[in-house]
């Protein structure tokens, strides 16, 4: 279990949810068909976790229509009914006549110019295998922060090569944007990466609200590799908690993590890019230290003493940072890059090394 503090901090936290939400739903219902003229776009969302949700709740601000293809046929059912997701952000309510539910990729794709793909990694080859339909000239915006299992890779890369879908026709969201900030309507801000600025001006006009700003990029690999690196160095920060580090070693740590994360992105895709930027600094913060992350979480478990496999089994959310672990791991030993967190977080998530043994190790590497 987490800590009393950290256990009290997420009840208040959630208990905030719904009352800031509940305070705001009236008015935002009446309201939200006169705050401006809305996007005639067709636009889909594909997933049901509760990064997924938020990301409907952000479209419905701009767009007159979301289509939204969930998981299984009582989610649907459950929204459909009672105008929620029935297990995440369960206090976000939206007006049914704004969205088009379907378990079915196939008819969101088709009826869509946008996708925005938002399926843990763990299970996007699974839906995007039941994809028969065309889907010519669509656009398709990630926004999982994973590396895709069966291919060992990004989703851009996956994409790519098993679809055929160029970059042309892609886009990544990175962060810091935590979907509890963003149903609480709290100012959050989005970085979109895609290489065409017209579909990067759509992008920015569909999602842009009084509550969330959006920033653009072309670094499309560099955002995506940035948002799953954040979420290892989250397991490791989550870690340090769990054994009693405090801030001070915190800081430290974040500090060697950005710079780790700026010796991979070099070393796989070089491109003009500053990583003090929001969507590779700002996301790595929010994720190592807020108590709403999940990659955080689960390390605090690891090391509070769960093992791996009962910390991951106590949360009711995938941790990226867990699966992603092997891959950036292997793929710096690859290209011999001394990265002393990464390589901590791999012995302990997957060597079973014991993790205060491999922290107190860390602690005469960083600086």
């Amino acid at each position: 279990m987490l800590d009393l503090y950290s256990h009290l901090f997420l009840c208040f936290n959630i208990f905030a949810i719904h009352i800031s939400i509940m305070a705001k739903k009236k008015s935002t219902l009446e309201s939200s068909n006169s705050k401006k003229a809305k996007h005639d776009i067709s636009v889909g969302v594909v997933g049901s976790g509760s990064f997924a949700t938020a990301i409907v709740k952000m479209l419905v601000e701009n767009c007159k229509t979301v289509h939204w293809c969930v998981r299984s046929e009582f989610v649907k059912g459950a929204i459909e009914l009672r105008g929620h997701n029935p297990t995440y952000l369960t206090a976000v309510n939206f007006n049914l006549k704004n969205l088009k539910l379907t378990t079915d990729i196939n008819e969101l794709v088709s009826a869509c110019d946008v996708v925005v793909l938002a399926t843990p990694s763990i299970y996007l080859s699974d839906t995007m295998d039941k994809m028969t339909c065309d889907y010519k000239d669509k656009i398709f915006v990630s926004a999982i922060k994973g590396i895709i299992p069966k291919v060992n890779d990004v989703v851009a890369h996956y994409l790519k090569e098993e679809f055929q879908i160029g970059f042309r026709n892609q886009a990544v969201i990175a962060g810091p944007c935590h979907a509890e900030e963003v149903a609480m309507e709290r100012l959050s801000y989005l970085t979109v990466a895609t290489v065409e600025d017209e579909t990067s001006d759509k992008l920015v006009g569909i999602f842009n609200s009084d509550f969330i700003k959006v920033n653009s990029s072309k670094d499309i690999l560099g955002n995506e590799y940035s948002a799953i690196l954040k979420n290892i160095f989250a397991i490791g920060a989550g870690i340090a908690s769990g054994l009693g580090y405090g801030d001070n070693f915190t800081a430290v740590f974040v500090s060697n993590a950005i710079r780790e994360m700026e010796t991979f992105l070099e070393a796989i895709y070089e491109a003009p890019r500053d990583v003090n930027e929001s969507a590779y600094l700002g996301d790595l913060l929010v994720t190592a230290y807020s108590l709403f992350s999940r990659n955080r979480n689960l390390g605090n478990l690891i090391g509070k003493g769960y093992t791996v496999k009962s910390a991951i089994q106590s949360m009711n959310m995938v941790a990226e940072g867990y699966y992603a672990a092997d891959s950036i791991y292997k793929t710096a030993r690859q290209k011999n890059l001394e990265l002393p967190i990464i390589d901590t977080i791999y012995a302990i998530l997957y060597e079973g090394k014991n993790a205060e043994k491999q922290f107190k190790k860390l602690t005469a590497k960083l600086n």
